[in-house]
């Protein structure tokens, strides 16, 4: 909901209604966390009791173990911290090629412009690269001395 107020979401619902609907998605997420945590401590010691006794020849291990190495792990790995667009570097525009934000920092709308984006380089970012190598590849042939492409020919290197 990037850029839309909370009392935008809802509209027309009264503050009270607004209220009981935020508070019940809260208790929903608490219940749906709690459950994939049972689902994931349970898979764990399923697995564990399955494979680990067998290949490394160690003991069987309880629920609450099981549910103690998943909160462990999570505190080594960090595994899922931050979501899909989480804090590491480079945010929500890592998998970009071009590295950065193509809106150009721009905020409130940068969403639509990120699917109009995408939609340019889908319909013309193809055609577009292409002409671009060609372009390139005639400069490096017209060069003088450019063996290699991307510049001149330099010291030889030696491994």
């Amino acid at each position: 909901m990037m850029g839309k107020r909370m009392r935008d979401m809802w509209p027309g619902a009264r503050p009270g209604v607004r209220a009981l609907r935020i508070a019940g998605m809260v208790v929903m997420g608490v219940i749906g966390a709690a459950f994939f945590a049972l689902v994931f401590g349970w898979l764990v010691m399923i697995l564990w009791n399955w494979l680990m006794p067998a290949i490394f020849h160690l003991g069987l291990i309880t629920y609450w173990q099981a549910f103690g190495i998943v909160i462990l792990a999570k505190l080594i790995f960090g595994a899922g911290s931050g979501g899909m667009h989480g804090s590491r570097r480079g945010g929500p525009w890592k998998g970009n090629p071009w590295g950065g934000n193509p809106c150009g920092g721009q905020h409130g709308n940068a969403r639509d412009n990120w699917r109009y984006y995408r939609d340019f380089w889908e319909e013309e970012g193809r055609h577009a690269f292409d002409r671009y190598l060609d372009r390139k590849k005639t400069e490096d042939a017209e060069r003088p001395g450019s063996g290699q492409p991307g510049g001149s020919p330099g010291p030889e290197r030696s491994a």
